[in-house]
């Protein structure tokens, strides 16, 4: 039997920054949302360039938690790819294709969440 990983919230989310960012996840934002709802303490957003790195982007996230024994307690939106939600409870990462992104802008709906400065956690292009 695997033995799942244990992290703190902001240790998650930030982990999942790196996974996207690692794999190319564009305008990657982390937002504590704690103080703002009960759905989780973080959300995470982020776009591929297509759908199909939207839904890769999401399945690394999936696999390389997964291998931590870190599994989502729900997902959505995998079959069509234009925004796919992987809910870790405390983190729900929302991984957008362009347009969907631009549409929903969840950035301004969740704009009283304090934005986690990430800087730290990018690599360099």
């Amino acid at each position: 039997m695997e033995e799942k990983t244990v992290l703190e919230p902001r240790e998650l989310a930030e982990k999942i920054v790196s996974i996207l960012d690692a794999h190319k996840g564009g305008g990657i934002k982390l937002l504590h949302t704690a103080d703002k709802t009960i759905l989780a303490d973080y959300f995470i957003i982020c776009a591929g360039n297509s759908n199909t790195q939207t839904r890769g982007l999401a399945d690394e996230v999936e696999y390389k938690l997964g291998l931590l024994g870190i599994q989502p307690s729900h997902t959505e939106g995998r079959e069509s790819a234009t925004w796919v939600l992987l809910d870790y409870t405390s983190v729900i990462v929302h991984v957008f294709n362009a347009e969907t992104r631009r549409f929903y802008n969840l950035e301004k709906l969740w704009n009283e969440a304090e934005e986690v400065d990430i800087s730290h956690l990018l690599t360099e292009d």
